[in-house]
């Protein structure tokens, strides 16, 4: 059952990667994601439904257009497979025995589904967000203020379903510590913390406060480690100065799904290593 679901969630994460390079080239470019209809960006033809199923159109056309041969990033197969993947492992993790069976107390299939369904949603903005902040240097408010809303009634509603009202709390905690946190930093060091960060930190702590404590601290500090490594990585390889700008959306979004997938072990061993349990 559980490994049926996590193919169908792969296959439904090839479709949405798909879309989502439209959503990560249109939205910085203050386009439509609705209108007009993909088309080759050397000889504007339009690309037709059959060209344009995930990976495999691009496999079968050697990732050129089928009108005038102009070449096709790799990135969007890469980005089509990558979702695809994200969502059969987030399937995977909501139905497992481990850190994620402890998602929901109950066996009630309704509040699996729920669950299933707003991490689903998170892992489509975290790949949309990443890739942004990656290129633009930027968290666009169309992608990610609508997560707000979105992921509190999701989150709201699987509580509710599953028995434990209690975790509406500890989300609102953690996302108003992580909100305040990053303003925090924003404030005392503008160029080096953006208003964007802010407010993903607030989604991040909205998610891993939900799951619990040991989430939402692996989480928080993870973003801090991981970033700086990179940092430190990108200084002594001269690849960036002191002063150069590094996107920390997707450090952000890398540790904050690595504490919610492995936060619950990550927070036993380090109590264990140290004696404290």
């Amino acid at each position: 059952m559980t490994a049926l679901l996590a193919v169908f969630a792969g296959i439904f994460g090839l479709l949405i990667g798909s879309f989502l390079n439209v959503v990560i080239y249109r939205i910085p470019a203050g386009k439509s994601i609705v209108s007009p209809p993909s088309a080759c960006g050397s000889c504007g033809a339009r690309i037709r439904s059959y060209d344009n199923i995930p990976v495999l159109s691009w496999l079968l056309l050697r990732g050129k257009c089928r009108h005038c041969g102009a070449a096709f990033s790799v990135r969007y197969p890469l980005v089509e497979l990558g979702t695809g993947v994200f969502f059969a492992v987030v399937a995977l993790w909501v139905f497992s025995s481990g850190d994620g069976g402890a998602l929901v107390s109950t066996d009630a299939l309704l509040a699996q589904i729920i669950v299933l369904v707003a991490f689903l949603y998170l892992a489509a903005v975290s790949v949309a967000l990443a890739m942004i902040d990656l290129d633009t240097h930027t968290l666009p408010n169309k992608i990610l203020l609508p997560v707000y809303p979105v992921g509190a009634v999701l989150l709201t509603a699987a509580a509710l379903v599953s028995g434990e009202p209690g975790r509406l709390l500890s989300a609102l905690i953690g996302a108003a510590a992580l909100f305040g946190l990053y303003l925090a930093l924003a404030l005392i060091s503008p160029g080096g913390m953006g208003l964007g960060d802010v407010k993903l930190a607030g989604v991040l702590g909205l998610y891993l406060g939900w799951l619990g404590w040991a989430p939402l601290i692996v989480g928080a500090f993870g973003a801090f480690l991981l970033g700086g490594l990179f940092g430190i990585g990108l200084l002594v390889s001269r690849k960036a100065g002191r002063r150069s700008s590094i996107p920390f959306g997707p450090w952000m979004l890398l540790a904050a799904w690595l504490g919610a997938v492995f936060g619950q072990s990550i927070a036993a061993g380090y109590l264990t290593l140290y004696g404290l349990t």
